[in-house]
């Protein structure tokens, strides 16, 4: 099991790992619109969105794989009437791309975010863990 860390997304914010590659995979930890500074995004859905997809290409990028190395993703909606504004950023992101993904309405994120996304991914074949 290896652990990722890259200070070009935020840390962790509790007692986790920003991801972790085991057994050919990458599991990321959900990505919310913090900077890597750590300063949470106050604008809307979209820009929230925008920098939740940068923070989760560094994590992955950290893994040495790329949004075309991810099979699932979860994203946690804090309001399911913002669904088709993060699926077109999402798919911008994405291209023609499309891993299977789960989308679920929660009460409240961390720190009162507006969505947040976390991915599996397969490592690449050069990242030997």
């Amino acid at each position: 099991m290896k652990f990722i860390a890259t200070k070009e997304a935020p840390q962790a914010i509790g007692p986790y790992s920003q991801a972790v590659v085991v057994n050919g995979f990458i599991y990321t930890s959900g990505q919310i619109a913090l900077s890597p500074a750590g300063v949470m995004s106050t604008g809307n859905v979209e820009e929230q969105t925008h920098q939740v997809m940068k923070n989760l290409l560094e994590v992955l990028a950290a893994a040495g794989a790329t949004f075309n190395d991810v099979i699932k993703t979860t994203i946690f909606l804090a309001d399911m009437n913002d669904f088709e504004k993060v699926n077109h950023i999402y798919a911008y992101y994405f291209g023609e791309h499309k891993p299977v993904r789960s989308t679920v309405a929660v009460k409240t994120l961390p720190k009162n975010a507006l969505v947040e996304i976390d991915c599996i991914a397969v490592a690449g074949a050069d990242y030997n863990y």
